[in-house]
């Protein structure tokens, strides 16, 4: 049972992106930056999701929906890389979790869809972001970033029309390990799950 000290702190469901011990190693470092930035007001929730070295969409998708509905109201779930792209198509699959979701945040989340990166688990649908049609969303990246590729931001964009737009120059895939935007968009989004006017 939670207690009441924890239920005034508005939840962060971090999830990580993929590689050998880049729960540990990498993400915790991204983690740590949006915990110093948001301070004593939230609580950044960082579950290590299973077989990291190895992402699959399965196993990483039923993890997620298992961490969701436990969230509070006017939670925000921010997902890295492979661990964004696994995240938003989770939510968008499964419509009611995003009930009471503030908003979904994406860093350099890899495009599976027409144009970007095909998927041997899971072809989206052309309409696949209409769930998040009453959610806020809102896209990081840095122009450095020799992952994942730029023109997979615009693929977003597209299908995300609603979304906010961070480019962030110099950054590369790990945001130089620097979530400050991030933070300053979580303590900004609004506490009910229908999207903010721009």
């Amino acid at each position: 049972m939670k207690t009441s000290k924890q239920d005034e702190k508005r939840q962060v469901l971090f999830i990580q992106g993929g590689g050998a011990s880049v729960h540990s190693e990498w993400d915790s470092k991204l983690v740590a930056s949006l915990r110093r930035h948001l301070g004593s007001g939230h609580v950044v929730l960082y579950p290590r999701m299973p077989n990291e070295d190895n992402p699959e969409f399965a196993s990483w998708g039923e993890a997620i929906a298992r961490e969701v509905p436990g969230l509070n109201d006017g939670a925000i779930l921010v997902g890295h890389s492979i661990g964004g792209t696994i995240l938003v198509h989770t939510v968008t699959r499964q419509p009611r979790l995003l009930g009471g979701i503030a908003a979904v945040c994406l860093i350099a989340a890899p495009f599976v869809g027409d144009g970007g990166w095909r998927s041997d688990e899971f072809t989206p649908a052309s309409d696949w972001a209409a769930p998040l049609s009453q959610t806020d969303v809102c896209l990081y990246q840095g122009d450095a970033d020799e992952t994942t590729p730029m023109t997979h931001l615009d693929l977003y964009t597209k299908a995300i029309p609603h979304a906010r737009v961070r480019v962030l120059v110099g950054r590369d895939h790990q945001l130089n390990n620097d979530l400050h935007e991030v933070a300053d968009d979580i303590r900004s989004a609004q506490t009910s799950s229908s999207p903010a006017s721009a």
